[in-house]
């Protein structure tokens, strides 16, 4: 407790299909603006959520996480239920509770997890069509489980990064990463101590190539080496991304 501030922390679960992403923004509906909002309903208070990470328009999330100080008397383990009854049904806050002073959603951070869904088949699924990014073409997942080999440690990742990203370094450990296909769905989980700006989605992308012989497996670490954007594949569509958890 901070000058009598309790600090909070909210696991949220959402589907960001109508959002603008995460981050607060002046054109654009955005998540932290519907649980701020949520929050200054049930409390008065207008306070700023910190949150872990800024989930891009269309990106969901099954574990993302933010803080916020509060005057309020209402239990920690209460918020939950309290804001979801204010909270539009695509945004779920999955647990409440309180945390020290000094817990910051981002800076405490130790690392991140997240899930890629590709729906893999001829024709498209409506059903998941704003959760999955449609390949028709055939992979070879064996070819893109080799590839995945060669990023699994600490490297130089300025290759899998958005062209005009602004960071001190471009060195990121990744701890695991695991290639599964079940039917039509292919899910790509990575986990590490911190991702670029849009790094998943570019390393799906060039996965993708890999997986259509486009690019051979032993590619990626020459690709690496290079440190060249234009190397890698494309970035994936964003709808099929999930951060799955923030560990602290």
């Amino acid at each position: 407790m901070i000058n009598g501030m309790r600090n909070i922390k909210l696991t949220i679960e959402y589907d960001g299909t109508c959002y603008n992403g995460w981050q607060s923004q002046e054109n654009g509906r955005a998540i932290q603006d519907e649980i701020e909002n949520a929050i200054f309903k049930l409390t008065g208070e207008k306070i700023r959520v910190t949150g872990a990470s800024r989930t891009d328009a269309g990106v969901h999330a099954c574990g993302q996480v933010c803080n916020f100080f509060t005057s309020s008397s209402i239990p920690a383990d209460k918020f939950s239920f309290a804001l979801n009854t204010l909270l539009p049904g695509d945004i779920v806050i999955k647990k409440s509770e309180e945390v020290s002073g000094d817990f910051h959603a981002r800076f405490s951070a130790k690392g991140k997890k997240y899930r890629y869904v590709i729906y893999n088949s001829p024709h498209p699924s409506a059903l998941l069509r704003s959760r999955s990014w449609h390949v028709f073409y055939k992979l070879d997942i064996e070819a893109m489980k080799e590839a995945a080999t060669y990023l699994i440690g600490t490297h130089d990742f300025t290759c899998f990064m958005a062209q005009g990203s602004n960071v001190k370094s471009t060195v990121r450990t990744i701890w695991e990463m695991s290639i599964e296909k079940e039917k039509e769905i292919v899910q790509i989980e990575v986990s590490g101590n911190g991702f670029l700006y849009n790094m998943v989605r570019i390393i799906v992308g060039t996965l993708i190539e890999i997986g259509a012989g486009k690019i051979r497996p032993e590619q990626i670490d020459d690709i690496m080496k290079k440190c060249d954007r234009k190397l890698a594949g494309r970035t994936a569509p964003p709808q099929g991304l999930y951060l799955v958890e923030v560990y602290y």
